[in-house]
């Protein structure tokens, strides 16, 4: 099994919150690793442990809000990262409807969430990835801002540099706030959701 079960979990509904990033110490902390980041806040949060190695991803699970939580990282680098999730969800046969992918956002301003139920990839590339492995493109995902690049830099040297001063505060609310949301996702679904948490974590009226 994918993790011991207590005979009280075996009735309990699959979830699974996958993070999108690269492996490697040199993506830790950078922009385009934002997804890695958000999942393991969820596992501090949670308390689960994310060490084990399945399907080509860092993956643990437990019990949250009364549902059967799997947390993965696919360790596959960001454009392959439909092989992990698609092991996942065909193994334990997991409703598209109970996968949520978290990835970086260039459109979105840093400090902005956005949830949705469905929809393209949006030119990033982990995303495209996932799409062509399950076929469809009609599974949750939250994108996580973080800005254009300034001036000329080019967006492959920007998604790489690492969140640094003042972005380290923003980003620990960013993160935070990712965890209220899949709690109020797994307690009373994507539409409300979506409504309390879009927009940025530093204006609530946005």
């Amino acid at each position: 099994m994918f993790f011991k079960q207590h005979p009280s979990n075996e009735s309990l509904e699959w979830y699974i919150f996958v993070g999108l990033g690269n492996p490697g110490r040199e993506y830790e902390h950078t922009r385009h690793n934002i997804g890695f980041s958000a999942i393991q806040r969820l596992a501090e949060r949670w308390s689960i442990d994310i060490s084990r190695y399945k399907f080509k991803a860092l993956t643990g699970a437990g019990t949250v809000a009364g549902k059967r939580v799997a947390l993965v990282m696919p360790q596959t680098y960001m454009n392959l990262s439909g092989t992990a999730v698609g092991s996942f969800v065909h193994f334990y046969k997991i409703d598209l409807a109970h996968l949520v992918v978290v990835n970086d956002d260039m459109d979105l301003p840093f400090g902005n969430i956005r949830i949705r139920k469905a929809g393209g990839s949006a030119g990033q590339r982990g995303m495209q990835s996932i799409i062509s492995r399950l076929g469809s493109e009609e599974f949750p995902r939250m994108r996580l801002g973080i800005g254009r690049p300034p001036g000329r830099m080019d967006p492959k040297d920007y998604v790489l540099k690492k969140f640094k001063g003042d972005e380290e505060i923003i980003l620990d609310q960013v993160l935070d706030t990712c965890g209220d949301a899949l709690e109020i996702f797994l307690e009373q679904g994507i539409e409300k959701a979506m409504t309390l948490f879009n927009g940025s974590v530093l204006n609530d009226d946005e």
